[in-house]
């Protein structure tokens, strides 16, 4: 049954791998350009960006990609529905795959364990198509979690993995500086404008645009807000190191430091789980 759908399929994803593909061509072009004009601060940074990238494309083709696929497998046994392969179930996947990522992302950003590996994509104190490519290791571990909903409501795994894909490929052009607000386009969809901001430590930026595709989810729950001010980019404590082990790990070891000084359950409970910069 699971290999019928990949195989109904097997088009779409073929299409998405040279998308993914040229999208990568775009980032490497991005980069000799940034160098050859004198725009890009750090070699370090960019270097680190594609390593991490590297990790995650043999993680992904292999262990953890075989949790987040298993996962939604497993998940599918148990489907209160099915819903049947059309353009407008394809449409409605993309929607609550868009929708699910926004609460993802957002449980990401409020929760410290989470946080802890989200916080590698904005550690870098650059922003640029190469940071695109700064996704966290052990990400796969966890984020097919969020979506089993969107399994047990009738999607199949295999839409439902595209339509995730899309959300994130999506995200690609969205890390540069080179495009400038885009007008009503900011208010509609996830936009480099507004992703710069999501990037940005200023403290009117903190936890804002969380949405993959389109910004009217933020808008709707309160976290929308525009680019007003020049965007500090990078987390508010920085990790200064361009190691891709310390980049996809530190905040595990910080996060260790303090339960160890924990003097309760509660307290050690509240640095692992409680919002990234809880102190008693």
């Amino acid at each position: 049954m699971i290999e019928q759908q990949f195989a109904a399929y097997q088009d779409f994803f073929t299409a998405l791998e040279w998308l993914g593909l040229a999208l990568f061509g775009l980032i490497l072009i991005d980069t000799f350009w940034d160098y050859l004009t004198k725009q890009r601060k750090s070699l370090a940074e960019t270097l680190a960006n594609y390593a991490i990238s590297l990790g995650n494309f043999l993680l992904e083709r292999t262990a953890f990609g075989l949790v987040f696929i298993a996962g939604l497998i497993i998940a599918q046994g148990f489907a209160i529905a099915s819903i049947e392969s059309s353009w407008w179930s394809w449409t409605l996947a993309i929607l609550v795959a868009d929708f699910t990522y926004y609460w993802m992302h957002r449980v990401e950003h409020e929760v410290r364990f989470l946080w802890a590996y989200h916080s590698v994509h904005h550690n870098s104190p650059e922003f640029n198509l190469s940071t695109s490519l700064r996704l966290a290791w052990i990400e796969g571990m966890f984020e097919w979690v969020f979506f089993v909903p969107m399994v047990l409501l009738g999607f199949s795994t295999a839409q439902a993995l595209g339509a995730i894909a899309i959300v994130v490929i999506y995200q690609t052009w969205l890390h540069t500086e080179k495009i400038g607000k885009l007008g009503w386009l900011d208010r509609v969809f996830n936009t480099p404008s507004v992703h710069r901001v999501h990037h940005g430590s200023n403290k009117k930026y903190h936890d804002k645009n969380y949405g993959g595709i389109l910004i009217i989810w933020d808008r709707l729950f309160g976290t929308y807000q525009t680019e007003e001010e020049p965007v500090v980019y990078g987390i508010s404590t920085p990790i200064e190191s361009a190691n891709p082990v310390v980049i996809n790990f530190k905040e595990y070891g910080l996060i260790l430091r303090d339960i160890k000084r924990a003097q309760s359950w509660r307290q050690a409970w509240k640095y692992l789980f409680g919002r990234p910069g809880w102190q008693p």
